[in-house]
């Protein structure tokens, strides 16, 4: 179980990570760090719906087994930490344009 405890917060912190791959720049141009180093984050970008729904079925996949084993009450606080980060990656993912239009109001 532990493996797949590991396996969601793994794939959480991804998807999070993939989801503010488009308004990080942005946030760090405003804080002067920008360069063409930035470019990179447009790779990543075109994967972003994939690592998304590969990181919610995982979740799902924790979630399932731990019910399934009956250690539903001592891992629930993990598990639902680890579907929080998805979540929030999800919602970054579908406001990520006006996300972008705040950050660019403030430049």
């Amino acid at each position: 179980m532990q493996k797949f405890l590991s396996l969601s917060y793994l794939s959480s912190i991804s998807s999070l990570g993939v989801a503010t791959c488009c308004v990080l720049p942005m946030a760090m141009m405003l804080l002067g760090l920008g360069g063409s180093w930035l470019a990179v984050f447009g790779k990543i970008a075109a994967a972003s719906y994939y690592v998304l729904a590969i990181s919610s079925v995982l979740v799902a996949v924790s979630w399932f087994f731990t019910f399934r084993r009956q250690t539903l009450a001592r891992l629930k606080w993990w598990l639902s930490g680890s579907t929080a980060m998805t979540v929030l990656a999800w919602v970054v993912v579908f406001n990520e344009n006006r996300i972008n239009d705040y950050l660019i109001m403030w430049m």
